[in-house]
């Protein structure tokens, strides 16, 4: 009689997840297309510095007693990397939240949803300017093929609409959280080898007491939060899936495929926001949106090839 071998244990979904980055990346341009929809939505309810603010407490709050462990293993580590850390806290978390929840006061969804495909780029030229890291012939092509299936999302299939669309000073600002975004971009592979749980807690901590001092100032002001039911909603999903979720899947995400590989996923952001109207505000779905759909996928898939060039 022939014993049977005991079945292999089954694996753990959270570590095949966190080894799967092209879903990762997904799922974090996901989170923050919902984030741009609801920024605009609520805006006249929470101040945005304060947003902010919030935001990034919230999220240490609720990572502490995951992270505290390794906060205390990896703290030597974070130390030795204090004015990396401080500058990743800064342009990644302060400035780039706080300036683009700004920027949603006085611009529309539709300028920020151009602007946003301008994303990609901003990663090339800080990883070209800083690091040498150069795009291959693939990685440009992908990112030009998903910018143009953004701009037909975006422009409901008629390009020539571009030239009638005029920018004031919000799109200015949220052009500007773009450029600090892809500055934390092109520095994440530079970060200190530390846990995940770690990093994010110690950059979320940092900013968020960053931006302290401007929540004060914008409730001096007397642009104080309403707490009501929208308001806590949108709060409750702000913390979990845009800033917790989202932060951890795109740093691990860019640790695994590079930051050029990873910036074309920002053109799943407007792609997103497209079938979110769609499915949820009953918009019909037109010939554009699956021309743009296929485009942008194709090139997300060319760009995220392997094969960075490092000179």
């Amino acid at each position: 009689m022939t014993i049977a071998s005991p079945a292999p244990p089954a694996s753990n979904p959270a570590s095949w997840l966190n080894n799967q980055p092209y879903l990762l990346l997904s799922l974090s341009s996901l989170f923050w297309a919902a984030n741009i929809v609801l920024a605009r939505h609520v805006g006249a309810h929470v101040p945005p510095l304060t947003m902010t603010t919030i935001r990034w407490f919230g999220v240490f709050l609720i990572l502490l007693p995951f992270a505290w462990p390794h906060l205390k293993r990896d703290w030597p580590a974070l130390r030795k990397s204090l004015p990396l850390m401080l500058f990743l806290s800064l342009v990644g978390f302060a400035f780039n939240n706080a300036i683009s929840y700004w920027a949603m006061q006085y611009t529309e969804a539709l300028n920020a949803l151009l602007i946003q495909s301008a994303g990609p780029l901003f990663v090339a030229l800080w990883s070209l300017a800083l690091f040498g890291v150069r795009l291959t012939g693939a990685q440009l092509a992908g990112i030009a093929i998903s910018l143009l299936g953004v701009l037909i999302i975006i422009l409901r299939g008629d390009l020539a609409a571009l030239a009638s669309i005029s920018f004031n000073r919000g799109d200015i600002m949220f052009a500007s959280s773009l450029v600090a975004f892809g500055l934390y971009s092109a520095f994440i592979p530079r970060r200190p080898k530390v846990h995940q749980l770690s990093f994010l807690s110690f950059t979320t901590c940092c900013g968020a007491i960053m931006l302290l001092p401007t929540a004060v100032w914008e409730a001096w002001r007397g642009n104080v939060i309403q707490f009501d039911g929208l308001t806590l909603a949108t709060l409750g999903y702000i913390l979990i899936f845009p800033s917790t979720l989202a932060y951890l899947f795109f740093n691990r995400g860019v640790a695994l495929i590079g930051p050029n590989r990873a910036a074309p996923f920002f053109h799943l952001v407007p792609v997103f926001g497209s079938a979110m109207a769609i499915l949820l505000l009953g918009e019909k779905l037109q010939p554009f949106h699956l021309i743009g759909y296929a485009l942008v996928l194709a090139g997300v898939v060319i760009a995220s090839r392997k094969g960075s060039v490092v000179k």
